[in-house]
């Protein structure tokens, strides 16, 4: 049996720039889609041997906004890559799209012709939240993409929401939480803001007062977690919820440290023990693929002891965590630092052990960051003894408690919600 693989498809065009965005993408620049569209379909053909060695379990076309450039040219690039003729049928098809540049019959197409996961970038509820980041829709617009979807055939969508707005309270919070609920959707992924050096929100917010704080950011975290699981969508990764075996299959291919393949600017593939990614620029990578010259921006074998690393720190963000096992058969490392660690954080209540596997709780995933670097520290010196460790980890944790009454506001909240649901 043939090794399975994911493909990405990178879509660098935007209608326009979003605040807070500094993935790379480019509004204004609509007339280059045709070029593009040809390097792209060029770069994949020539692709095509080093495809055909896998079954294609997962295609993800992401950006950017594939909704905006366009059904027909998705269905093109979607028609080369099953040329190769080992799509399976039973793999997930992925599309990102915006509210305003979706139309029924532009869903209509995609469903036809295989695709069968919708991404929808919602990110608020609240029109002044929305108008705010700079997004071009309002929440009816995307009520009405989801309504659309599923009337096309859609029954995998996911919906993308962020907290820790300006402005935006604990109780807007909760507010957009129960309207996206009210909605169905099979995966919800939930995003904390975080200020990109060189966007706009950057240069407008940074160090505002109207920012939520890290704590209540924290807040905010805690609080989807414990009702998306009251409402049936469980986490399986450190932003992402879903109804059961409604997982991203294609997002699990990163944190599983699965093969991928992708194609576009500045995107990354990772395959075996290689690394690399694309040049970010959109006018050389379309002139290097006609020319035929190299268009690899970075590329890098990778070691035992950097797949060690990446497995702990990809496999600690996922609700499935990280087992002696898999350590020990990936990376041929010794087990037994990483396990001391574990051992002393499962004592605090920050991370939880099923058989062999252990896994951050909530408490855990809210000081991660400090957790994970914990573990890549031991990892490298091989011993725990004397490190000062456990001090820094307490602090982290007493950074995001809870203040008081806010766990009974988000009870009320959402007892009212329940309610209003069981009269409807």
């Amino acid at each position: 049996m043939r090794p399975r693989l994911g493909i990405y498809i990178h879509i660098p065009f935007c209608a326009s720039k979003c605040s807070y965005c500094d993935f790379y993408s480019l509004s204004g620049c609509d007339h280059l889609m045709p070029e593009y569209q040809k390097a792209l379909i060029e770069h994949i053909r020539e692709s095509s041997h080093s495809i055909k060695s896998y079954e294609v379990d997962s295609i993800y076309f992401g950006g950017g906004t594939p909704s905006f450039y366009g059904a027909d040219r998705l269905v093109q690039i979607l028609d080369q890559l099953k040329l190769n003729g080992n799509v399976r049928l039973d793999g997930e098809i992925s599309v990102e799209c915006n509210p305003d540049s979706l139309s029924p019959a532009a869903l209509k197409l995609l469903r036809q012709e295989g695709v069968n996961r919708i991404s929808i970038g919602v990110q608020a509820t609240d029109n002044n939240l929305l108008k705010l980041i700079g997004r071009r829709h309002s929440f009816q617009q995307a009520q009405k993409a989801f309504r659309d979807a599923r009337e096309a055939g859609f029954d995998n969508i996911s919906l993308d929401l962020m907290y820790g707005l300006p402005s935006q309270t604990r109780r807007d919070w909760a507010d957009t939480l129960a309207k996206i609920v009210e909605m169905h959707p099979e995966h919800i992924s939930c995003y904390g803001l975080k200020l990109e050096p060189g966007t706009r929100m950057y240069r407008e917010y940074k160090d505002s007062p109207i920012l939520p704080d890290d704590d209540e950011q924290a807040d905010m975290y805690s609080y989807a977690v414990e009702m998306l699981e009251r409402y049936g969508y469980k986490q399986y990764e450190i932003s992402n919820f879903s109804a059961p075996g409604f997982e991203s299959r294609h997002n699990l291919k990163y944190w599983n440290m699965d093969d991928y393949i992708s194609f576009g600017p500045g995107a990354h593939s990772c395959v075996g023990n290689v690394r690399y990614s694309y040049i970010k620029d959109l006018r050389e990578y379309i002139s290097g693929v006609h020319r035929k010259v190299s268009i690899v921006d970075e590329y890098e074998e990778i070691s035992p002891l950097e797949r060690a690393v990446e497995y702990v720190m990809l496999g600690m963000r996922t609700a499935r965590g990280i087992s002696r096992y898999d350590y020990v058969t990936r990376t041929q490392c010794d087990w037994r630092p990483i396990g001391q660690v574990l051992e002393a954080f499962k004592e605090k209540g920050w991370v939880r052990q099923t058989e062999d596997r252990y896994a951050f709780t909530v408490p855990g995933f809210l000081i991660s960051n400090t957790l994970i670097g914990i573990m890549l520290e031991t990892q490298a010196s091989g011993r725990i003894e004397g490190a000062p460790w456990i001090q820094d980890a307490e602090y982290a944790a007493k950074r995001v408690d809870l203040p008081k009454g806010e766990e009974e506001l988000f009870a009320e909240l959402y007892q009212q919600q329940k309610q209003k649901t069981e009269e409807s």
